[in-house]
């Protein structure tokens, strides 16, 4: 599986298992688990995930799923925007690692722009980084204005914007990706296949 390097150093698989809409009905549960070690046999080794996707039952059915095989794994975790304030991070985080039963998150997300001063949410990543509960933090579904807005101190370390992307929706390339290229910031695409739609 190739890697790539984030700008703390830290490695990270270029490709991964997301679990949107796992966790969502508990008579599902050990189908999803089954899944996710389905993939880890086969040597995935990146897990996406966050606390929206089913209110944290998608973290659950991870934390089944990788009970004594955390070693190895790189999980990325995503919190709500309505969490995004020094204490709301920091309490979202606690959650998802109680969830998944684990003791750090090695990428972090903000799971999309709201409207807490993004001071308050890298100040508490920052945080929590120091702790050792999370490796790396980044954020998710920023458009051009809302990254020129990321405090210059986050930027320099800021892991990734994951992003919508794939053959049919190439807005990214648009702008994002230059202005992230040029600053060292590596983007991680979601729904790469369009979750099966129009590009099978």
């Amino acid at each position: 599986m190739k890697n790539l390097n984030l700008p703390t150093g830290n490695s990270i698989p270029t490709f991964g298992l997301g679990t949107w809409r796992m966790g969502e009905h508990s008579d599902r549960f050990q189908r999803e688990t089954d899944v996710i070690r389905d993939a880890l046999d086969m040597g995935v080794r990146l897990i996406d995930t966050a606390e929206m996707y089913g209110e944290g039952g998608a973290e659950q059915v991870i934390g089944e799923a990788i009970r004594g095989r955390r070693d190895g794994l790189f999980l990325v975790s995503k919190f709500y925007p309505h969490n995004a304030s020094r204490n709301g991070v920091v309490d979202a985080c606690e959650r998802s690692l109680r969830r998944m039963d684990c003791d750090w998150i090695d990428l972090y997300l903000l799971h999309w722009p709201g409207s807490i001063p993004l001071s308050q949410t890298f100040e508490a990543l920052h945080q929590l980084q120091d702790q050792g509960k999370i490796r790396n933090f980044g954020v998710s579904n920023f458009n051009l204005s809302d990254l020129q807005e990321i405090p210059a101190a986050a930027g320099s370390q800021l892991g990734c914007n994951q992003v919508f992307y794939n053959l049919v929706h190439r807005e990214v390339e648009w702008e994002i990706s230059d202005w992230c290229h040029e600053r060292g910031i590596p983007i991680m695409a979601y729904s790469p296949l369009d979750q099966g739609g129009s590009l099978l």
